[in-house]
Protein backbone atom coordinates (compact mmCIF):
# COMPACT_ATOMS: atom_id res chain seq x y z
CA UNK A 1 0.00 0.00 0.00
CA UNK A 2 1.06 3.44 -1.05
CA UNK A 3 0.33 5.79 2.02
CA UNK A 4 1.72 9.04 0.38
CA UNK A 5 -1.47 8.35 -2.67
CA UNK A 6 -4.09 5.53 -1.27
CA UNK A 7 -7.18 6.16 1.34
CA UNK A 8 -6.85 3.84 4.34
CA UNK A 9 -7.66 3.79 8.27
CA UNK A 10 -5.93 4.14 11.38
CA UNK A 11 -7.36 2.57 14.01
CA UNK A 12 -7.02 1.87 17.94
CA UNK A 13 -9.44 -0.13 19.94
CA UNK A 14 -9.50 -0.09 24.10
CA UNK A 15 -11.17 -2.99 25.33
CA UNK A 16 -12.30 -4.60 28.71
CA UNK A 17 -10.78 -7.89 27.95
CA UNK A 18 -8.42 -9.62 25.49
CA UNK A 19 -11.06 -11.41 24.44
CA UNK A 20 -14.08 -10.71 22.38
CA UNK A 21 -16.41 -13.37 23.99
CA UNK A 22 -15.16 -11.77 27.37
CA UNK A 23 -14.82 -8.08 27.24
CA UNK A 24 -16.02 -5.12 24.97
CA UNK A 25 -14.85 -2.30 23.24
CA UNK A 26 -14.95 0.66 25.27
CA UNK A 27 -13.82 2.57 22.61
CA UNK A 28 -12.78 3.13 19.26
CA UNK A 29 -10.75 5.73 17.63
CA UNK A 30 -10.15 5.31 13.70
CA UNK A 31 -9.14 8.35 11.55
CA UNK A 32 -9.75 7.75 7.47
CA UNK A 33 -6.77 9.29 5.26
CA UNK A 34 -5.86 10.03 1.73
CA UNK A 35 -2.36 9.64 1.32
CA UNK A 36 -1.72 11.67 4.53
CA UNK A 37 -4.80 14.09 4.46
CA UNK A 38 -7.26 13.71 7.46
CA UNK A 39 -10.78 12.78 5.73
CA UNK A 40 -12.76 11.88 8.38
CA UNK A 41 -12.54 10.85 12.02
CA UNK A 42 -14.62 7.88 13.96
CA UNK A 43 -14.45 8.26 17.80
CA UNK A 44 -17.18 5.76 19.44
CA UNK A 45 -17.59 4.92 22.69
CA UNK A 46 -19.66 2.61 24.94
CA UNK A 47 -22.54 3.93 27.22
CA UNK A 48 -20.44 4.69 30.83
CA UNK A 49 -23.23 3.27 32.79
CA UNK A 50 -22.64 -0.10 31.04
CA UNK A 51 -18.94 0.04 32.22
CA UNK A 52 -18.27 -2.03 35.16
CA UNK A 53 -15.08 -1.38 36.17
CA UNK A 54 -14.23 1.92 37.77
CA UNK A 55 -10.66 1.85 36.22
CA UNK A 56 -11.94 1.59 32.92
CA UNK A 57 -14.15 4.59 33.27
CA UNK A 58 -11.30 6.55 34.24
CA UNK A 59 -9.23 5.50 31.36
CA UNK A 60 -11.43 6.92 29.10
CA UNK A 61 -12.27 9.78 31.26
CA UNK A 62 -11.67 12.76 28.55
CA UNK A 63 -13.12 14.58 25.64
CA UNK A 64 -16.45 12.96 26.61
CA UNK A 65 -18.84 15.46 24.03
CA UNK A 66 -16.08 14.41 21.39
CA UNK A 67 -17.45 10.96 21.16
CA UNK A 68 -20.25 9.14 20.12
CA UNK A 69 -22.03 6.71 22.42
CA UNK A 70 -23.40 3.40 21.80
CA UNK A 71 -25.17 0.70 23.89
CA UNK A 72 -23.07 -2.00 22.85
CA UNK A 73 -19.47 -3.47 21.38
CA UNK A 74 -21.65 -5.21 18.72
CA UNK A 75 -23.02 -1.33 17.61
CA UNK A 76 -19.80 0.14 17.54
CA UNK A 77 -18.58 -2.37 15.21
CA UNK A 78 -21.64 -2.38 12.92
CA UNK A 79 -20.70 1.51 12.61
CA UNK A 80 -17.29 1.27 12.14
CA UNK A 81 -17.84 -1.48 9.30
CA UNK A 82 -20.22 0.71 7.63
CA UNK A 83 -17.54 3.63 8.39
CA UNK A 84 -14.90 1.98 7.23
CA UNK A 85 -16.17 0.40 4.12
CA UNK A 86 -13.91 -1.65 2.45
CA UNK A 87 -10.95 0.02 3.20
CA UNK A 88 -7.42 -1.48 4.30
CA UNK A 89 -6.86 -0.87 8.42
CA UNK A 90 -3.75 -0.27 9.83
CA UNK A 91 -4.07 -1.37 13.53
CA UNK A 92 -1.87 -2.11 16.43
CA UNK A 93 -1.08 -5.87 16.35
CA UNK A 94 -1.74 -7.07 19.30
CA UNK A 95 -3.71 -9.77 20.52
CA UNK A 96 -7.11 -7.74 21.65
CA UNK A 97 -7.35 -5.41 18.55
CA UNK A 98 -7.11 -8.55 16.15
CA UNK A 99 -9.38 -10.40 18.53
CA UNK A 100 -12.37 -7.64 18.29
CA UNK A 101 -11.61 -6.96 14.16
CA UNK A 102 -11.67 -10.46 13.21
CA UNK A 103 -14.93 -10.34 11.77
CA UNK A 104 -14.49 -7.57 9.57
CA UNK A 105 -13.38 -8.36 6.37
CA UNK A 106 -11.42 -5.41 5.53
CA UNK A 107 -7.27 -6.03 4.65
CA UNK A 108 -5.64 -5.55 8.04
CA UNK A 109 -2.10 -4.71 8.23
CA UNK A 110 0.39 -3.30 11.04
CA UNK A 111 0.92 -0.01 11.10
CA UNK A 112 4.42 -0.48 13.34
CA UNK A 113 5.41 -2.12 9.25
CA UNK A 114 5.28 1.43 8.08
CA UNK A 115 7.02 2.93 10.78
CA UNK A 116 10.35 0.50 10.28
CA UNK A 117 9.03 -0.72 14.15
CA UNK A 118 7.42 -3.52 15.95
CA UNK A 119 5.02 -3.36 18.57
CA UNK A 120 6.15 -3.92 22.13
CA UNK A 121 4.63 -2.73 25.37
CA UNK A 122 6.00 0.67 25.26
CA UNK A 123 5.66 1.67 21.53
CA UNK A 124 3.39 4.67 22.29
CA UNK A 125 6.25 6.30 24.63
CA UNK A 126 9.23 5.34 21.91
CA UNK A 127 7.11 7.19 19.16
CA UNK A 128 6.32 9.98 21.27
CA UNK A 129 10.40 10.33 21.86
CA UNK A 130 11.64 9.30 18.68
CA UNK A 131 9.33 11.73 16.73
CA UNK A 132 8.95 14.64 19.26
CA UNK A 133 5.14 14.65 19.85
CA UNK A 134 3.03 15.80 22.18
CA UNK A 135 1.44 12.93 24.54
CA UNK A 136 -2.17 13.17 23.63
CA UNK A 137 -4.94 10.50 25.29
CA UNK A 138 -5.32 9.89 21.09
CA UNK A 139 -3.23 6.90 20.28
CA UNK A 140 -4.50 7.27 17.06
CA UNK A 141 -3.19 10.47 16.30
CA UNK A 142 0.14 9.92 17.60
CA UNK A 143 0.28 6.97 15.35
CA UNK A 144 -1.16 9.17 12.39
CA UNK A 145 1.68 11.89 13.62
CA UNK A 146 4.46 9.70 13.75
CA UNK A 147 3.62 8.24 10.17
CA UNK A 148 3.76 11.98 8.94
CA UNK A 149 7.29 12.35 10.52
CA UNK A 150 8.84 8.91 9.64
CA UNK A 151 7.86 9.34 5.68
Amino acid sequence: MDLLKDEYIILEIIPTAVRKERGDIIQLSAIKLKGLNLVDRFDYRLREDLIALDDFKKLIDYDKDAFEYKNSTKEILNDFKEWSNDLPLLIIDNLYTENYLCDLTNKKESIFKYLDTEYNDNIIDELIKEYDLEPSNYIVDILYESLIKHL
